[in-house]
């Protein structure tokens, strides 16, 4: 029993430790510690991020350290998320990222900007946060520097995301639940274009995957086969207007909200190519 208890110690030390390294105000010289750190849990974020701690718990949160550094005036608030897994914290990222900046390449992905920087790298996410209401670019941009080095892990985004076409791509986002609305596609990514969106869902096994196709084909009355991938369908939705969804491998994918199901069927088939087969 001892020895259990050491080991399951000796597991949460580990998994502590990178965010605990983050989280600290020395990353950046003549910064000091104001106050006490924080720690939250899955029990207790919304003692913190009242009001938006579901958004961080839908993507599968672990755990939250952070500190509030000091320098004369000003002080800047390092908050690092752990997430269960990479694609969980590139997709609190893009959840809470300016739309309207582009993505600098920082771990995973990053902005800066002069009161607020953001990045992802492996499976934690970090925010930081400046005051007064001035420039902070410069300070912003020495904590996610030294930030960025004592994080382990992945570097590259999801692999998904190239897979979808980007002609008059907008945006890419990883969908939690009910990827369009629909509880049967679980979690995946969601790509948004001038016109329709596109979607990738990952299931278990292409078993698994082909059971989940078979009920959305059901779900949509006038289905009618198509040939894209291992298997397809195109439908007319009111909601989802002309789409296709496929299935390839363990991947479900498809395009919607198109103007006629033969319009969706040719984007879906341009996606489907861009999916590695297994």
């Amino acid at each position: 029993m001892k020895s259990l208890i050491l080991a399951l110690l000796m597991l949460a030390v580990a998994s502590a430790a990178p965010a605990a390294e983050v989280a600290d105000c020395h990353l950046v010289a003549g910064w000091e510690q104001q106050g006490s750190a924080r720690r939250f849990t899955a029990d207790n974020l919304f003692e913190y991020i009242d009001g938006n701690a579901e958004g961080y718990l839908l993507y599968g949160f672990v755990q939250m350290q952070g500190v509030t550094c000091q320098l004369g005036g000003e002080s800047i608030l390092v908050d690092v998320f752990e997430m269960t897994d990479a694609d969980s914290a590139y997709g609190v990222f893009t959840a809470n990222l300016d739309p309207h900046l582009p993505i600098e390449k920082v771990g995973m992905g990053g902005q800066i900007m002069p009161r607020r920087a953001l990045f992802c790298k492996g499976k934690y996410y970090v925010e930081l946060a400046a005051n007064p209401e001035k420039d902070q670019t410069a300070a912003l941009q020495a904590f996610v520097r030294e930030a960025e080095k004592r994080i382990p892990g992945r570097s590259l985004p999801p692999a998904a995301l190239s897979w979808f076409p980007t002609e008059k791509l907008a945006s890419v986002r990883l969908i939690p639940e009910s990827v369009l609305g629909l509880r049967l596609l679980k979690r995946g990514f969601v790509a948004h274009y001038e016109q329709g969106q596109a979607f990738v869902v990952t299931e278990e096994s292409p078993e698994s995957a082909a059971a989940v196709l078979s009920k959305l084909r059901q779900r949509f009355g006038e289905a009618a086969p198509a040939q894209v991938a291992d298997e397809a369908f195109q439908a007319y939705d009111q909601y989802l207007g002309g789409m296709c969804m496929f299935r390839k491998g363990r991947y479900i994918g498809g395009f919607a909200n198109m103007p006629d199901p033969k319009d969706a069927t040719t984007q879906a088939a341009s996606l489907a190519e861009r999916i590695p087969g297994m």
